[in-house]
């Protein structure tokens, strides 16, 4: 059983940045797949970005291209989420997911694919 906890949510204007953090408890943090996804009021939950277990590999939705960069150290089992020029449009929820994976270099970006989830964060940008 893994335990997902993020954290770094907050109110910041359109253009500023914030760093989101998921710190993991249980088993192996490295056999981990791990990914962000988002989720506004009446929207359906989307993907953001994901990261292999090794962290060699990484996915971004198009939407977060060039903004925000995902990343994880698994020494601390944390993952994180740099967020630059934030926008309004990237007010959401923001929670942080993990599945078992036996493999080094795979991502995964369905939600259907995660069996653990954080409670989530709250990301809102003013404009």
């Amino acid at each position: 059983q893994v335990h997902l906890v993020e954290s770094g949510g907050g109110l910041v204007q359109a253009g500023g940045s914030l760093r989101l953090s998921c710190a993991a408890s249980g088993p192996t943090f490295s056999n981990y797949a791990m990914g962000w996804f988002r989720q506004a009021p009446g929207k359906e939950r989307d993907i953001v970005s994901a990261i292999s277990r090794s962290g060699g590999r990484t996915y971004y939705a198009d939407s977060v291209k060039g903004r925000f960069t995902i990343s994880r150290d698994n020494a601390k089992t944390t993952m994180y989420l740099q967020m630059n020029s934030l926008k309004p449009e990237d007010t959401a929820v923001y929670y942080c997911a993990a599945r078992f994976s036996n493999y080094t270099w795979t991502t995964f970006y369905r939600d259907t694919a995660y069996d653990y989830w954080g409670q989530g964060t709250q990301v809102t940008v003013s404009s």
